[in-house]
């Protein structure tokens, strides 16, 4: 009605504006959480009804959106299967898909603990205090709009009726103004909100790690038995049939060599451990081949063939390995060689 209405303070200017952005940044925040965890939206659905108490508190069992890797471990564990144990790459297969189905595993914890720890005391906040702070700041500005309107009808509106709108406008701005001062001074369940997250998420890559460098030992030490293993010749078998004319049964083939179907070759020379296919190989500790040969002029160097598995006990250096060869031991240049079961770490 022409006159200026009453004007906040700087301080409670700056904490009004601090609210409305982390009420932003609550509703953001939680989104895209969710869907940092699950980017299939039938995952979202069902990760936001999730009991995380209930779960951890061994109440009930949650059956969450399948994990990809669960969903490729579950793949090459029934193919594995289907080529059955005698196959080396279905051996191989059911080892990477039951890896697969662990990390799985690893990541359903993931959205537990996140869930439990980050989304839902930031959503407990937003329902709460943020809910509550908003309510006081709507409701104060309409106890101000109505003092401002009483105070610019002075002398047609009772004194007495401005003095009341006058004490609930200050009753109103405390109130408003000490819930979001104790807002913004607890930055520490903030942080420790924050630092859950960070934690949940090395826990997560940690176990992934693990297990797959479990998984990785585990098919070096399968490659290099079938690299040791001697070539077979494929050769064509004789087939039986029975005579249309007379019912005799006879054979039927093209020439061959006498003999089984197939041949036992010895291994070829350019294989990756031709040369140590009569020793028996130690692949339960740690151990490496030779990619090329190594012939040293300095003593305490260990001497090898390209195709070599040397036992690793040392690594000196980033450069250096030492070794055992037979009766052998010595140094050896890092980069001649490929790990096939790795020295643990120190």
């Amino acid at each position: 009605m022409g006159a200026e209405g009453t004007k906040m303070d700087d301080d409670f200017l700056k904490m009004e504006k601090s609210v409305i952005v982390i009420h932003s940044l609550l509703v953001e925040l939680l989104s895209k959480t969710t869907e940092f965890l699950q980017p299939n939206p039938a995952g979202r659905a069902r990760l936001s009804m999730l009991n995380t108490m209930s779960r951890i508190r061994g109440q009930g069992k949650w059956v969450g959106y399948p994990q990809t890797e669960g969903m490729l471990g579950d793949c090459m564990v029934h193919y594995g299967q289907e080529l059955g144990a005698a196959s080396e790459f279905g051996g191989a297969l059911s080892g990477v898909g039951e890896a697969l189905q662990q990390v799985a595993q690893a990541r359903d914890t993931l959205d537990v603990n996140v869930k439990r720890t980050f989304i839902d005391p930031l959503q407990d906040l937003h329902n709460t205090e943020l809910k509550e702070i908003r309510y006081q700041l709507k409701k104060l500005n309409g106890r101000r709009l109505d003092f401002d309107y009483k105070r610019r009808r002075k002398g047609k509106v009772p004194a007495e009726e401005v003095r009341q709108a006058w004490d609930k406008f200050t009753t109103s701005k405390e109130l408003a103004e000490r819930s979001m001062f104790i807002l913004l001074q607890n930055d520490v369940d903030q942080l420790s909100r924050l630092a859950a997250l960070v934690t949940a998420l090395l826990d997560f890559h940690r176990s992934a790690h693990r297990i797959l460098m479990g998984l990785h030992g585990n098919l070096q030490a399968r490659l290099t038995a079938a690299s040791n293993k001697p070539e077979r010749r494929f050769r064509s078998k004789k087939i039986r049939i029975r005579s249309e004319h007379n019912g005799s049964i006879g054979f039927y083939h093209q020439p061959s060599i006498a003999g089984e179907p197939f041949t036992v070759l010895p291994p070829r020379p350019g294989s990756p451990v031709s040369c140590y296919a009569d020793s028996k190989l130690v692949l339960d500790q740690p151990c490496c081949r030779a990619m090329y040969s190594f012939h040293p002029n300095q003593e305490g160097e260990l001497d090898f063939n390209e195709g070599d598995v040397i036992i690793l006990t040392n690594q000196v250096d980033a450069n250096w390995y030492e070794g055992t060869l037979a009766d052998r031991s010595g140094l050896f240049p890092v980069n001649y060689v490929d790990v096939l079961v790795p020295l643990p770490l120190p």
